[in-house]
């Protein structure tokens, strides 16, 4: 059963899925290490017979490369070495614009997995869900692939076609879609009124200019409406992204000079605390991007709508926002990833992403493998969320780092007994129904987020107004 949940996360197409402390663009500084001399000899004579004696010629650099990169992604999910393209998507993916389709995704079982169809994309409005699975792109099948060549094969110029095709698990169907590729410019911050002074705030991820955004939309809004009664942060498949950004959007609410976040990793750079002050949050843009922000947004009543897929730098906020009872989480549990990631440069077009710290939440808590539990568990759907369960988390990941401050063995079982009896479940619903019900079940589409048909947000807006919030039906992780 862990064979089958197994899911390896990578992130293209959108977000960095993970927390970016530091771009450190200059060379990597040489350190002095002893070198396993028995283990290179082994790895010089592999290369030498593969060299001589392979069916093929084979290019040095793709064996190196090839070798580095089996031996980084080896120490846990979200470490990697970022050949040229990579390191270049990447750059394009934390400024929040790049070409391709629009999906974040991962690998499930040799197959690629969507996370998240990115909204307002390509793929979004082809009406790809977070759960497919595909299995070819074009003509070639998945299996066989890796992650990478995936990617590659996905991404193209704007204005070209690609066919994948796809399984719906809830809906045990294969069918092809067709999409047309086309530069993706990531909005990261939405805003919209709602009813009742009532302000809804989403983050799809976290950008170079979230926090700045963010601060504008903010201001905006009060300007329109100055008798906001609260807001509801809207955190629900977001990924992560960079550091910063979590800590400035964190600090929009919280006092200057609270603790948002800290990290401890084994070099001493991995030892650091993060406050909302304006020198932890800065990027490119010149003074304190929250200056202006109005003081009302430090004490408005506060929503923080999470889900599965909200993941490492979400975790962040919702994790900061909790412990200092700001703000009332309202969904499903997180992801679990807490863990942070450097990107160091190695040569003037490759780079290094390698987990370097776990991060704490400010009183002290690791979220890594847990996630961060909603003090009012809400599912996404009015009549339950049945197949929560079935959504792999970080604990689900093989490789992923251990929780130093929880066991996890009990947790990882009782998911397996959670996933077998749902499915179970699930198998007898699927048994019991009519054709005309399995058509209207294949049909059926989540609601918007946003939209009057959000039951979360209906949710969160009942919360705010003080009335009854309908909980989950589920048990919560």
């Amino acid at each position: 059963m862990r064979q089958l949940f197994k899911n390896i996360l990578w992130v293209s197409f959108g977000v960095v899925f993970g927390v970016v402390i530091t771009w450190q663009l200059s060379a990597t500084a040489q350190q002095t290490a002893v070198l396993p001399l028995d283990e290179l000899r082994l790895f010089s004579t592999v290369f030498g017979s593969i060299k001589r004696d392979y069916v093929e010629p084979i290019d040095d650099k793709k064996l190196i490369t090839d070798a580095v990169k089996g031996m980084v992604s080896s120490l846990d999910p979200h470490s990697a070495f970022l050949d040229t393209k990579e390191f270049s998507d990447m750059q394009e993916q934390t400024q929040g614009k790049f070409a391709g389709l629009g999906i974040e995704i991962s690998s499930e079982d040799g197959l690629v997995k969507v996370m998240n169809p990115i909204e307002d994309t390509p793929a979004a409005k082809a009406g790809l869900l977070s759960g497919d699975l595909i299995t070819r792109l074009d003509d070639k099948p998945v299996r066989g692939m890796t992650l990478d060549q995936s990617v590659r094969k996905m991404r193209g110029l704007p204005g070209t076609k690609i066919t994948l095709t796809i399984y719906r698990k809830s809906e045990e169907r294969t069918f092809p879609v067709t999409i047309t590729r086309a530069e993706i410019k990531v909005q990261s911050v939405k805003t919209k009124q709602l009813d009742n002074d009532l302000l809804w705030v989403r983050i799809t991820s976290f950008q170079e200019r979230t926090v700045p955004d963010l601060a504008k939309k903010l201001t905006d809004a009060y300007k329109t409406n100055p008798n906001l009664r609260g807001v509801i942060l809207d955190l629900r498949n977001n990924g992560g992204g960079i550091l910063q950004g979590a800590v400035g959007v964190s600090a929009a609410f919280l006092p200057t000079g609270a603790i948002v976040v800290s990290t401890k990793g084994q070099g001493k750079n991995s030892q650091q605390i993060f406050k909302a002050e304006p020198g932890n949050y800065q990027l490119s843009e010149s003074g304190d991007p929250l200056a202006g922000l109005p003081e009302a947004f430090k004490k408005l009543p506060l929503v923080v709508l999470t889900n599965a897929y909200s993941a490492s730098a979400s975790e962040i906020v919702s994790g900061a926002l909790q412990d200092y009872k700001r703000g009332t989480i309202m969904g499903k549990t997180t992801f679990g990833k807490g863990s942070v990631q450097t990107v160091r440069q190695i040569t003037s077009d490759t780079a290094l992403k390698i987990t370097t710290a776990y991060y704490y939440t400010p009183s002290g808590k690791s979220i890594q493998a847990y996630g961060i539990k909603p003090d009012i568990a809400v599912d996404q759907n009015a009549e339950g969320d049945p197949n929560d369960v079935l959504i792999s988390r970080e604990v689900d990941n093989e490789n992923h780092l251990k929780n130093k401050q929880k066991a996890e063995d009990a947790l990882i079982s009782d998911r397996e007994k959670r996933r077998m009896e749902e499915l179970q479940i699930l198998e007898e619903k699927n048994a019991k129904m009519t054709p005309e019900e399995r058509v209207i079940e294949k049909n059926k589409r989540p609601p918007e987020f946003g939209s009057a048909e959000d039951f979360m947000l209906t949710q969160a807006k009942a919360h705010l107004l003080g009335q009854a919030v309908v909980r989950s039906k589920s048990k919560i992780e």
